[in-house]
Formats: C-alpha cells, sequence, structure tokens
C-alpha cells in the first residue's frame, strides 16, 4: 500500500474511479490471495507475517486464492490491457514464488529479487498505470527503481526471526545468508539508496516540500531501527517476531501518513 500511495502522492488530476478499481483489486484480492496462497503452500505452524499463532490452513483455501486471483485480474483488465498484464505478471510471480515444485522463495537471492522487482518497480507502475499515464521509460523509473529498493530493505527485516522455521522447511532466506547484524547492514544500505534515490526524485520533480516531509516521517523509523539494531548486536534473542512487527509497524504507518498528507495537497 506505501508503494501504490507513493505512486498517487506524485501526481495530481486523475481519474479516482480507475485508482479505486486497481486499488481494490490489489489490495482486497490480490495481495490477500497471495498471502493465502503462501499459506497453503507453507503450512506454517510458528509466527509468521503478521500472525504470532497461525491456525490450521483448510483444504478449501485453496479454491478461494483461485477465484480471488480471477476477479483481482479481471478487475485490472477491465482498467486497461496494461494494468491488467502487469497485475497477471504480479500473480504468476507470486505463485512460483510459493509453488511447492518451483518455489522461488527457497533461493536466498531469486527470492528477494522475486519480491525486490514487483513489490517494488511492478506495483508502482501498475499504480502509474492507472492513472493514465502511459510513460514509465523516464524520471518515473528513478521512482519506481526507488519503491523496490524500499521495499528490499524491509524484506530482510521481515525475515529475521524465522531462520530456524524458514531452515526446517528447506528454505534459506536472503536473511539467514547475512547473518542478523548482516540484515541490519543490508538493509539499512538497500533504504538508504531507496531515500537517496527518492529525494533525487523530489528534487528532479521540483518537491522541494516533499523531500523535507519525507526525511521528517521517516526519523521514526530510523529511531527504531537504530534502538533494535543495537539490541540485536548485544543479543540475538531479539531479533525476535515482537520486534520485527514493530517495525514493519513503525515503518508502514510513517510511510502510509506521509504520502496520504502529500495525496491531500
Amino acid at each position: 500500500m506505501p508503494i501504490f500511495l507513493f505512486a498517487l502522492s506524485n501526481h495530481n488530476n486523475f481519474e479516482w474511479h480507475n485508482v479505486i478499481i486497481v486499488f481494490i483489486a490489489l489490495h482486497v484480492f490480490i495481495y490477500p490471495s497471495s498471502n493465502a496462497y503462501n499459506s497453503t503452500q507453507d503450512k506454517d505452524e510458528g509466527s509468521i507475517g503478521l500472525i504470532k499463532n497461525p491456525k490450521p490452513i483448510p483444504d478449501s483455501l485453496i479454491y478461494v486464492t483461485w477465484v480471488f486471483d480471477i476477479i483481482g485480474i479481471g478487475l485490472s483488465f477491465y482498467i486497461n490491457a496494461s494494468v491488467g498484464s502487469l497485475v497477471l505478471l504480479y500473480t504468476i510471480a507470486s505463485r512460483l514464488y510459493s509453488y511447492r515444485k518451483i518455489r522461488l522463495k527457497q533461493y536466498p537471492i531469486l527470492g528477494y529479487l522475486v519480491v525486490f522487482v514487483f513489490q517494488g518497480a511492478v506495483t508502482y507502475w501498475i499504480a502509474i498505470l492507472s492513472l493514465g499515464i502511459d510513460y514509465i521509460f523516464n524520471i518515473e523509473m528513478i521512482a519506481a527503481i526507488a519503491s523496490s529498493f524500499l521495499i528490499g530493505s524491509m524484506y530482510p527485516l521481515s525475515q529475521i526471526y524465522q531462520h530456524e522455521q524458514d531452515i526446517k522447511d528447506g528454505v534459506t532466506t536472503i536473511s539467514y545468508k547475512l547473518g542478523y547484524v548482516g540484515t541490519f547492514v543490508f538493509s539499512a544500505f538497500s533504504f538508504a539508496v531507496g531515500s537517496l534515490l527518492v529525494i533525487w526524485y523530489y528534487n528532479f520533480s521540483h518537491q522541494t516540500t516533499s523531500t523535507y516531509l519525507y526525511l521528517l516521517f521517516n526519523v521514526p523509523v530510523l529511531v527504531f531501527f537504530n534502538y533494535w539494531f543495537f539490541k540485536v548486536y548485544k543479543n540475538n534473542q531479539n531479533a525476535n517476531f515482537k520486534n520485527a512487527m514493530l517495525m514493519n509497524l513503525i515503518s508502514c504507518i510513517c510511510l502510509l501518513s506521509l504520502f496520504l498528507v502529500l495525496i491531500n495537497n
């Protein structure tokens, strides 16, 4: 959602009707379906995502995911073929990420790149195209790449408490490869690159106020990130579900608040 709102906040005078339809397609159908399908493949027993104690997954859930995908993709093609094609591509990538016989998530680099590209740049492009903007290979590329780096900075942190569970399931995550300290260093680097690209985009677009607001709204994110890093550096046990969810919550609230403020302005 922050990436989608980031795209909206950069433009004015668009058709809200189309934007709302694509927003529903993604956030009501495609994203929930992706998470649900992943659950049918993993059948997690330990903490995963935003759920500390997941319940057993019913076999019927797989059919719900197919229905949700069809509705979400159908709504996207209703807007235009470009949006529909990207949402279809996103859905296929999401299935390949989780599908047991392929399972891209088991590979640390490839799994990371799938999330980096599709939850970042592709999501940004979907939002841009839903606005009726048919050019993406210009200054918008900077914002799209920035989106990927921002997503890429959070993704390893979301894996940091699942190392043992992932290894038992045959999944080697990028966070596991980097280690606890390495995960924080990598995430900090990705966030720095993403932020520099966002600032570059704002300055190129003559949005000076947006630059200052971006820096201001991310202060809580940086404060908690450094606080958590210090705790994990002292004791790896602090790389737990609670802290990971706090990091995710603070980051999402700050970015959502920022982009909603920019949209209203």
